[in-house]
């Protein structure tokens, strides 16, 4: 799937993008020309040889705390991403196996997690268990996941009306076994899209948080704390946002970007099976009528 991602042009940009933002978040922080937490007299100023995106009102240089914001920002939407899969995809597949009573509940829980405001539910939580990126990312990965619930129950419903699995079962074949052999290559795809798009998502939750201070001790920077610190200083640095805006807007464009590409993929592998299948069973297909001969 990698190969047929990277086929694509879309691919090719999305990943690029993405390769250079987990860069930043890896060597971001050794890469900032100057300390991001040290103050100066030289407050507001524009950009020059010695801080080419400014300083801002505390007189920190802006290019050295938005390299150093990459790793929070990252990580944060990794966290939503990875525990909205978890909270959501596991339960989605095991609902059409462990019986009613558990499809019955994970229904109801899924549909209560999106009715919650996730904003002021992660408020509420991260009062209750400490001001922490890693408890707000938590937190709103669990409100993300009846995305991930409902793909995955949708896909493994698909795959369990299929002769094999039913005949897996037939034989005795354990369910996890049925999982792992028949039923998650067949969710694997759209969980992936899922994921990328996820990933998108996270970078504006966390953009959102940090740029409400929430999640973040200052003066620690963050692309969405840089985001709100210079917003009250448009006066004198109008350009300011725009750094921190266009790398939000441009990570979250890349995971969209990504997201298709899988999908478009993962459209044409399935394609591709089912034709195959037809021609094992002598229908013709897009691979055109198999050829027969005299005997």
């Amino acid at each position: 799937m990698v190969r047929r991602i990277l086929a694509l042009t879309s691919g090719r940009i999305a990943v690029a993008i993405l390769a250079v933002i987990a860069l930043l978040a890896v060597f971001g922080p050794l890469l900032a020309p100057q300390n991001p937490l040290a103050t100066g007299d030289n407050t507001l100023a524009a950009a020059s040889g010695a801080h080419w995106l400014g300083t801002d009102h505390l007189g920190r240089d802006v290019l050295s705390r938005l390299l150093d914001g990459s790793r929070v920002s990252v990580l944060g939407s990794l966290e939503v991403a990875l525990m909205a899969l978890v909270v959501g995809a596991i339960p989605g597949i095991l609902s059409v196996y462990l019986g009613r009573a558990f499809e019955w509940l994970t229904l109801r829980l899924a549909d209560t997690l999106v009715a919650l405001p996730f904003l002021l539910f992660a408020v509420a939580m991260i009062a209750l268990l400490g001001n922490g990126i890693t408890q707000a990312m938590l937190v709103t990965g669990a409100l993300v996941s009846p995305l991930f619930y409902r793909v995955a129950r949708a896909a493994t419903l698909a795959v369990a009306r299929s002769p094999y699995v039913e005949a897996s079962l037939i034989a005795g074949a354990s369910i996890g076994w049925i999982v792992r052999r028949h039923v998650w290559i067949k969710v694997l795809p759209p969980i992936a899209v899922a994921l990328a798009q996820t990933i998108g998502v996270g970078f504006i939750i966390v953009s959102s948080l940090t740029f409400l201070g929430i999640g973040v001790e200052p003066p620690a920077p963050t692309w969405g704390g840089l985001l709100a610190s210079d917003l009250g200083y448009l006066s004198h640095r109008p350009w300011a946002p725009l750094a921190p805006a266009l790398l939000i807007m441009v990570t979250v464009w890349a995971s969209n970007l990504l997201a298709d590409a899988i999908r478009d993929v993962s459209g044409e592998a399935g394609r591709a099976l089912v034709d195959n299948r037809k021609v094992r069973a002598g229908r013709p297909g897009k691979a055109g009528p198999v050829p027969t001969g005299g005997v």
